[in-house]
């Protein structure tokens, strides 16, 4: 038996060492004959790759196995002092037989190890995109808002509510905070004409704020370029404005003369212009700021292009104007125009001052005529509730606390002041019961003769 099998490796060593069978050598003489069709020898090149790729696999496992045994017959990879010569399990080398003995990657792989010795790693940057990226842990985080900007229908529709805000209030640090937070981009110059065109609508207090507005931001959120851009515009919608606002081209003068002398626009504002309008109401608009800057000391005056707004005023200066009223009103007798004054004003609150000049104008005035031209007036402005019950009540009852002194004065005043309450009672200006308070003058009456001439108390 042990013969048979030493005689069939011998026959299995003996055909692996032959490089050709017999097979090649027929194919061989076929071809020096040259008798072969194409597709004999195409396959007869197929099968000599397969060959020379068998050939090389054996060659190549061979020559590994036998640089893996040592010449005691002991694997390489194996510690002598192992049990029963098993491989060292700290061994980086191939265990499978194959390859070149030498370690994996280098000795630089496996597990707990950093790399190969003498690896010097420098420090990485953090990729954002790793799944254990720590934001927290990379320092400091900024974080930034992106406002977007704003179109000109959203710009319109969120300037508006600012504006109409600040015509309430009267801050301009409040509207530069707002404008702050938005981004207006390249359309910056249209909250300055929505103010402006607003404006124009609305009162003359409403002007001066707007133009006390354009002056403190100009510089700081809005420049003198974005500020000539509005006015363009504004001068451009004229004709439109026109239709609402009949008085808009001498109004819209009036602002470019305050701009400039505030600085908000530059001095060759009106240069650009010159002699480069067509349309008649900018003409007329422009030409009303040439006037104003025109005339002597007007530039320190256009602080006051517009008078002062409502409770903004000194109480003395609104005494003097109501004075001023009365009697321009008991010259003409044009009761419009005291009324459109005292709107004017803007002051409701403080009406009552001008019952109480009335009254008091009343009381030192002579004959009959004045006495029916202020009950025409305080009927008229009751009528159009222009002077509220209140207002009317509040001035009345200050006449009637100040009436002892007015008396000194005016030593007829409390017959005056009799017949005038029963007017205005009569023409329903005041209540029943704000006559019934009018003060009377307390008489002296003497008794009988027999009392020997003693008055009573």
């Amino acid at each position: 038996m042990a013969t048979e099998v030493e005689t069939w490796s011998t026959a299995q060593r003996d055909e692996a060492d032959r490089p050709y069978g017999d097979e090649d050598d027929g194919l061989n003489e076929v071809e020096v004959n040259g008798n072969w069709t194409p597709q004999e020898k195409a396959l007869h090149e197929a099968r000599l790759k397969a060959k020379a790729k068998r050939r090389l696999r054996k060659s190549s496992s061979r020559n590994s196995t036998s640089e893996s045994i040592s010449e005691s017959g002991e694997l390489a990879g194996s510690d002598p002092s192992s049990p029963k010569g098993k491989p060292n399990a700290n061994d980086r080398k191939s265990r499978t037989g194959k390859g070149r003995g030498l370690p994996k990657k280098g000795g630089a792989g496996g597990k707990g190890v950093w790399g190969a010795a003498g690896m010097v790693y420098e420090d990485e940057e953090p990729d954002v995109r790793d799944p254990n990226y720590d934001e927290a842990a990379q320092g400091d985080t900024v974080y930034a808002t992106v406002v977007p900007e704003l179109d000109e229908k959203e710009l319109e529709k969120t300037v508006n509510p600012i504006v109409q805000e600040y015509f309430e209030h009267g801050d301009t640090k409040e509207v530069q905070m707002l404008l702050k937070e938005l981004n207006l981009g390249p359309h910056k110059f249209e909250f300055s004409s929505l103010a402006l065109s607003l404006s124009l609508e609305g009162k003359a207090s409403h002007r001066e704020l707007t133009s006390r507005l354009l002056s403190d931001l100009s510089g700081k959120v809005l420049s003198q370029a974005d500020m000539a851009r509005a006015f363009d515009k504004i001068l451009k919608e004229l004709p439109d404005l026109i239709l609402d606002t009949p008085e808009a081209p001498q109004m819209l003068g009036q602002f470019i003369a305050r701009a400039i002398a505030d600085h908000v626009l530059p001095m060759a504002f009106l240069d650009r212009y010159k002699g480069k309008v067509d349309c008649d109401h900018a003409r007329a608009a422009l030409d009303r700021a040439a006037v104003l800057l025109s005339m002597k000391r007007e530039m320190v005056r256009l602080d006051n292009v517009w008078g002062v707004g409502g409770g903004l005023r000194p109480v003395k200066h609104l005494v003097k104007e109501m004075n001023l009223l009365l009697k321009e009103y008991l010259i003409s007798g044009e009761v419009s125009e005291a009324e459109r004054c005292l709107r004017d004003l803007e002051v409701p609150h403080f009406h009552h001052e001008l019952v109480y000049e009335a009254v008091v104008m009343v009381l030192e005035s002579k004959g009959d005529t004045a006495i029916n031209m202020m009950v025409k007036l305080l009927q008229t402005f009751w009528k159009t509730g222009l002077i509220t019950v209140d207002q009317m009540n509040r001035g009345f009852q200050r006449v009637y606390d100040e009436l002892p002194e007015i008396n000194l004065d005016v030593p007829h005043a409390h017959s005056i002041m009799e017949t005038f309450v029963d007017l205005c009672y009569q023409e329903a200006v005041i209540t029943k019961q704000l006559r019934d308070a009018c003060p009377s003058r307390g008489r002296k009456r003497f008794v009988s003769e027999g009392d020997g001439g003693k008055i009573k108390n």
